[in-house]
């Protein structure tokens, strides 16, 4: 029988990082070694995964200086994600990240650290299978249907707008579907930014409600039709077979991998 792989779930307070940590539990072939959350006080518990058999603390470095892992997933905020992977990532701890609003610039040297160090580090805007279908999908659908725009809706605690999934599907577009000329300049903004933001010459409209989770339609438009792809997570359970995977594949990987559909 293989080895367990020891994993630490950093923003192990907060909705993602609880479910995440369930599953890591939960998982015969994984084993959590560490819960980390900045927010982590003496004698706290977990929230609703309290059962689990760890205390989190709250300083990812002191904690691998201490605990050896192979893995560190993190769901914490954008403000956090690239120091707590830059950490992880010197110590010689695979990444797996959840948390989106990463720019180039941060990825690439995340990328350049990962491969200094020999571990791997995957950047996953959406763990959903399902939703690496709609990409996928949608991109398909780009070549025949170039006139497309996206809605993304979201949660209110949501901190980025738009969100990793919308920016990746935008990318994927891009590369299949055919130049379109510029828009009528004619068009008028009575309130501004009531068209979305624009990425690519792909408008993106973001959404952020109470009662929402994670979700996603891409309207593509033609000739007398509309095509439209949506995508529902209405549980964040059902994002926890991605991120299973994700720890899994990551071991033995040097380097970059961004997007679920890399693994599938």
């Amino acid at each position: 029988m293989a080895a367990e792989i020891k994993v630490i779930v950093s923003g192990a307070l907060g909705k993602m990082g609880q479910q995440t940590a369930q599953a890591v539990h939960q998982d015969e072939e994984l084993k959590l070694v560490g819960l980390i959350d900045v927010r982590a006080r003496e004698g706290q518990t977990s929230g609703t995964a309290g059962h689990l058999p760890l205390q989190p603390e709250n300083d990812l470095e002191a904690w691998l200086e201490r605990f050896p892992a192979d893995v560190m997933i993190d769901f914490t905020n954008p403000q956090a994600v690239y120091n707590n992977a830059k950490i992880a990532l010197q110590h010689k701890v695979n990444c797996v990240i959840g948390t989106t609003g990463l720019n180039e610039v941060e990825l690439k040297h995340l990328e350049r650290l990962a491969l200094e160090n020999e571990v791997g580090v995957a950047v996953i805007p959406n763990f959903a299978i399902g939703a690496v279908l709609m990409m996928k999908l949608a991109q398909e659908a780009a070549c025949y249907f170039p006139d497309v725009e996206i809605i993304e809706l979201h949660h209110d605690q949501k901190m980025d707008a738009p969100s990793g999934t919308a920016i990746k599907t935008a990318e994927m577009i891009a590369e299949r579907r055919q130049a379109r000329p510029p828009r009528s300049s004619l068009e008028l903004e009575k309130i501004a930014g009531a068209r979305g933001g624009e990425m690519k010459g792909i408008r993106i409209h973001s959404v952020r409600l109470p009662g929402f989770v994670a979700h996603q339609e891409i309207i593509f438009g033609g000739v007398g039709q509309t095509l439209t792809i949506r995508h529902d997570s209405l549980d964040r359970v059902g994002f926890m077979p991605g991120v299973v995977m994700t720890v899994k594949k990551i071991i033995g990987i040097k380097g970059l991998i961004y997007g679920l559909e890399k693994f599938l």
